[in-house]
């Protein structure tokens, strides 16, 4: 009794209430109980407003569990590390391995041009006499491939007529046939550019051809060394040294070397923005056409990326035209995502149900390539040339598995068009840093500086070309400024912000405070027992 104050009634435990509460307009429902009206006016506004209280509630609360956000830009200033550079000379290798098969393309290809547009590119075009790269301890391959492997001639080029063209013109479509394991289901993979099907059949076959090697080739003992593709590098003013790059080659893109590829070098920290202060390299961009088909651009592919990641230049990426210096202005801009119940992004990868098959960080790419590789394997039986394989397959040929490339291309217009889950499995990075680019050009050397560029790069690099301009380029990359933009995602609507409204709307329809609620909570304990406390009473008065 001490603890729980007694009412002899509910009206009066209520009129205590109304009398007492900080909640504004319930003492008008006490002292207007001699006017009927006025009572019930009252206690219908005071429901209204019960009634609007809890109905913004309610909209306050579908809002919060939409878990919207909003943008936040921010600029911040301070040396950062330079990115990544990778450069590649457009001019893949022939592998002594493969030469006789590529040899065969060369002359189907011909053919196929000559059939389609009568014309002879035996002398200009194909080179059967260029260098081959040499790969040692691999002759018992070499030797099963040579006797194993043949080119497929099902695969011909076609013209067909195009009966879609609405604008009355003659047009045709070049493309080559593809069906299923049993010869059925066929369609035709067509280009309206007969340049583009001629390309794409060609990198068909080269594919078949190439999945001859083994998945890891080690060249570095019989390439070139980078003198004789750079022949010029220098960052912030300093030369470049031997530990700053690393070299691979692509299929297509030729011999490429990444500059900066870890970030963790001190030498690499942009202190100033500037051409001075940026990456100036001299590169030779000579095309000894090994492979004609498969790279018809002149020139060095440039790609500006990120630290630790693959870079896919097959979907990013730039052309440096020979002849030409070019001045490329970067400006970066880092977007941080929240992720979680506000939108789906991952930090490092280690929560994405993809298998990643590329040893570098997590990038949305790697993880589409990876995700279509496994699909690929899974559903085709083998693997996409052009992309890493899983533990214990084997890339596609169409001597052991005759309709893949049926399978493939239907998988990837597929994946381009959104069909497959790839896309639902891969989410973007929460951490992610973009590079915006700026280029200008100009002719270099100029005719009266090109002779003695020409006599210096010689007596350095052993540059021995005649031609004008036509087989250097020069590339400078620099920061615009060091100020970055940060773009960062922040809850719309946090617990916070939440509780503070809901204060406001409460404040809004009752005049009153946290302090009320619980008074509302009183109310309704001692409501609890004091029915408990009648309840007892009547039970013991109808026993005895």
């Amino acid at each position: 009794e001490s603890l729980i104050e007694f009412y002899d009634s509910f009206k009066d435990m209520f009129e205590f209430f109304c009398k007492n509460t900080t909640i504004h307009g319930t003492i008008r429902l006490v002292c207007s109980d001699s006017n009927r009206m006025k009572t019930a006016f009252w206690t219908l506004l005071l429901l209204a407003s019960f009634g609007m209280l809890y109905w913004q509630f309610a909209l306050m609360f579908s809002q919060y569990w939409a878990y919207p956000v909003v943008l936040t830009m921010s600029m911040h200033s301070e040396p950062k590390m330079f990115p990544a550079i990778t450069i590649c000379n457009l001019d893949p290798y022939r592998f002594e391995l493969v030469s006789e098969h590529l040899v065969q393309l060369d002359h189907m290809a011909e053919e196929s041009i000559a059939f389609l547009y009568g014309i002879n590119t035996s002398a200009s075009l194909f080179h059967v006499n260029e260098k081959n790269i040499h790969v040692k301890d691999l002759s018992s391959i070499g030797n099963l491939s040579r006797s194993s492997f043949k080119l497929s001639q099902n695969f011909s080029l076609l013209r067909m007529p195009d009966h879609n063209n609405r604008s009355g013109k003659k047009h045709a479509s070049v493309g080559f046939r593809l069906c299923n394991a049993t010869g059925g289901n066929c369609f035709y993979k067509t280009y309206s550019s007969g340049m583009d099907a001629i390309l794409e059949w060609y990198r068909f076959h080269y594919m078949n051809i190439m999945s001859q090697l083994p998945v890891i080739i080690n060249v570095s003992d019989h390439e070139e060394q980078i003198e004789d593709m750079v022949y010029s590098c220098q960052y912030d003013g300093e030369p470049c040294r031997p530990s700053d790059y690393v070299h691979f080659h692509h299929p297509v893109f030729g011999s490429c070397y990444t500059f900066n590829s870890k970030g963790t070098d001190p030498f690499w920290t942009a202190t100033k923005p500037g051409i001075p202060y940026g990456l100036s390299l001299i590169l030779r961009a000579e095309q000894k056409d090994h492979i004609p088909l498969l790279s018809t651009v002149a020139g060095v592919k440039v790609m500006i990326h990120n630290h630790n990641q693959t870079p896919f230049l097959e979907h990013e990426g730039f052309d440096i035209r020979p002849g030409i210096a070019t001045t490329i202005g970067i400006q970066q801009d880092e977007v941080n995502r929240l992720g979680g119940n506000y939108g789906k992004c991952t930090t490092n990868g280690n929560d994405v149900n993809v298998k990643l098959l590329y040893n570098n960080s997590y990038t949305l790419q790697a993880c589409l390539h990876s995700c279509f590789q496994h699909i690929m394997v899974r559903k085709c039986g083998c693997g996409y040339y052009y992309y890493p394989l899983p533990p214990g397959a084997e890339y596609c040929n169409y001597n052991k598995q005759p309709a893949w490339g049926h399978c493939f291309y239907q998988l990837y217009n597929r994946l381009r068009n959104h069909h497959l889950n790839c896309f639902d499995q891969c989410p973007k990075p929460c951490r992610e840093s973009l590079y915006k680019v700026s280029a200008g050009t100009a002719k270099w050397p100029s005719a009266k500086s090109q002779d003695w560029i020409r006599q210096a790069l010689r007596h350095q690099n052993g540059y021995n070309s005649t031609s004008n301009r036509k087989d250097i380029a020069k590339v400078t990359i620099f920061y615009q400024q060091l100020n970055y933009e940060s773009v960062n995602e922040s809850p719309l609507l946090s617990e916070n912000l939440l509780l503070s409204s809901m204060g406001s709307q409460w404040s809004l329809w009752f005049g009153s405070s946290v302090l009320s609620v619980v008074e509302m909570f009183e109310l309704l304990i001692d409501t609890l027992v004091l029915s408990l406390l009648f309840c007892y009473q009547r039970f013991r008065s109808k026993k005895t």
